[in-house]
């Protein structure tokens, strides 16, 4: 039995009868605006102490020992996470074929040799056994994605890794709030980065994390992270005016980390609210003939904080978008297979999972503005066939 979610944490009405049902809502809370309009007063609106105390409160929260740093995006922390590896042109990096495009395109501003892997049907994180069949001495590390929140089987990927004397970097965009092995994410890999884009579970407007297990790279990252320059000793008075890594403005800014801070009072109630509304997805999809959940298939990944609420239909998902769409309800793909696009070169053919689910897998709308009887709306459209 799960709890009915009523009222949304941030006090924001929620969608009535007859209302159109939006496949995202940002999840802001209201004293974000007071704390945006305090930084906005302030002297800083830069990257400044907000930006610091999101970072330290981030690590209090979810991290055991490892180094966050905050950042602009989430591609900005791939894009730093994958110079901190010392990834360089024409390395072999093994990579999601299923994600965002910004998981990859990093590498190709390094200019790195991209070797897509194949999805496990069942989660459609990255196949495991693909991974041992792709993976070689010429490869240089290891790029996960945690599609919609479940985590990838880290026991088994890290010990792989680890054989081969290379890296894991965990593209967690879609998995804060999420436990791996009893562990929040960010806690497993060399690497990991979060995402706090306008939609993701913790949005601070626009912005992202990494996190490095091996805390010597922290202060790297940060020369990395404005420029190459030691932005400390530079405010101190006491830098060599010398830049020895080429750098980039990939800081986060206050306002933005104003929003962090107030939306992180209550990821507790979002991370619970999400379990909620999936679970009760759960309960109803399971009456809808021809279709499936993404969903865990181990115990290791099971407690997890879902982004996404992804469907495999058997047939016919154009015609199950449209039948959704007449009733103000959106649906969509949102992430596609990367080797379609042309900066990627050509279409891969060792990619017999992704080729499968391709044209059956559809996002359903999963936020906070929704409660259990939204999801009972959009369930007895989906029972009454399309």
């Amino acid at each position: 039995m799960t709890k009915n979610v009523n009222t949304p944490m941030n006090e924001f009405p929620l969608l009535k009868e007859g209302d159109g049902v939006v496949l995202f809502y940002p999840d802001i809370d209201k004293s974000a605006i007071n704390s945006v309009g305090d930084t906005l007063s302030g002297r800083w609106i830069g990257q400044g102490p907000k930006v610091e105390e999101f970072e330290r409160r981030i690590a209090d929260r979810f991290l055991d020992s490892a180094a966050p740093l905050a950042v602009g995006s989430g591609t900005d922390a791939l894009h730093l996470s994958y110079l901190l590896a010392n990834i360089n042109a024409g390395d072999e990096i093994l990579v999601p074929s299923f994600t965002c495009t910004a998981t990859n395109i990093p590498l190709l501003y390094i200019g790195a040799k991209i070797k897509f892997l194949d999805i496990d049907p069942l989660t459609m994180n990255i196949s495991i056994e693909d991974l041992k069949r792709k993976i070689s001495d010429k490869t240089r590390a290891i790029v996960t994605v945690d599609y919609g929140g479940i985590c990838c089987e880290y026991s088994e990927i890290n010990a792989i890794a680890k054989k081969y004397g290379i890296p894991v970097i965990q593209d967690a965009a879609h998995s804060i709030g999420s436990k791996y092995d009893n562990s929040y994410v960010g806690n497993q890999c060399d690497f990991t980065i979060f995402s706090f884009q306008a939609i993701k579970t913790l949005t601070t407007g626009d912005g992202g994390m990494l996190v490095m297990k091996d805390p010597q790279n922290l202060e790297r990252a940060k020369r990395l992270r404005w420029f190459g320059i030691d932005r400390e000793k530079k405010q101190g008075g006491i830098w060599e005016n010398d830049i020895q890594d080429i750098g980039y403005k990939y800081q986060m800014n206050d306002i933005s980390a104003a929003i962090g801070l107030s939306n992180l009072e209550k990821i507790d109630s979002i991370i619970d609210d999400r379990k909620s509304l999936y679970a009760h997805y759960l309960a109803g999809l399971s009456k809808v003939s021809g279709i499936r959940v993404i969903q865990p298939s181990s115990g290791l990944s099971a407690d997890f904080c879902p982004w996404l609420l992804t469907i495999i239909v058997e047939k016919d998902r154009m015609g199950l978008m449209a039948k959704l769409r007449e009733h103000g309800i959106e649906s969509g793909q949102v992430h596609y297979r990367n080797d379609r696009y042309s900066i990627f070169g050509s279409r891969r053919d060792d990619l017999p999972n992704m080729d499968l689910l391709e044209d059956a897998y559809l996002v359903l709308p999963l936020h906070r503005r929704m409660n259990h009887e939204t999801i009972d709306r959009i369930v007895d459209v989906m029972k009454s066939g399309w």
